[in-house]
């Protein structure tokens, strides 16, 4: 992976160190425990219960490496600007222009992203359209539809 810095929320890192001491300490010591198991039952060559602990245990290794990797190279933004512009830990409510329908976003680092409960990425295309805004701006978003404009009706810090 690249050597670049990763932005994350205090949340964000919080939640990665925790995922890692439980993969650590946890899930490293659950797996041992399935692969013991699986080996007192015999022949290992065709051992489905074996195999499947063995992929496991890949699958936990490599999420440790990819976690340490983000922490490793994390730059965690806490200073939320006095000035009310969008930053990284931001929640803004942003509104369609012509629309009454208002949505709810978090503006979080790429490693953090996850659309689906509102956390936008600061480099998605609504995410550094609305960076360093203020509440009353408007913004054009492009979209394979064409451009979208928004309103920043909101902003305040994410919980």
């Amino acid at each position: 992976m690249a050597d670049s810095k990763r932005l994350l929320t205090q949340a964000g890192y919080d939640k990665l160190q925790a995922e890692l001491d439980d993969l650590k300490v946890n899930s490293r010591k659950e797996i041992a425990e399935k692969i013991k198991d699986a080996r007192a039952q015999g022949d290992l060559s065709e051992n489905a219960e074996y195999d499947a602990a063995l992929d496991e245990q890949r699958d936990i290794e490599a999420r440790i490496e990819e976690i340490e990797d983000i922490l490793k190279h994390a730059e965690v933004m806490e200073d939320h600007p006095d000035d009310g512009s969008v930053s990284i830990g931001s929640r803004v409510t942003i509104r369609e222009v012509g629309t009454d329908f208002d949505m709810v976003i978090d503006i979080v680092g790429s490693s953090e992203a996850n659309s689906i409960k509102g956390k936008i990425s600061n480099e998605s295309p609504v995410g550094a359209a609305v960076m360093h805004r203020h509440a009353g701006d408007t913004v054009t978003v492009d979209s394979m539809e064409g451009p979208l404009q928004y309103e920043i009706i909101s902003v305040e810090r994410a919980v």
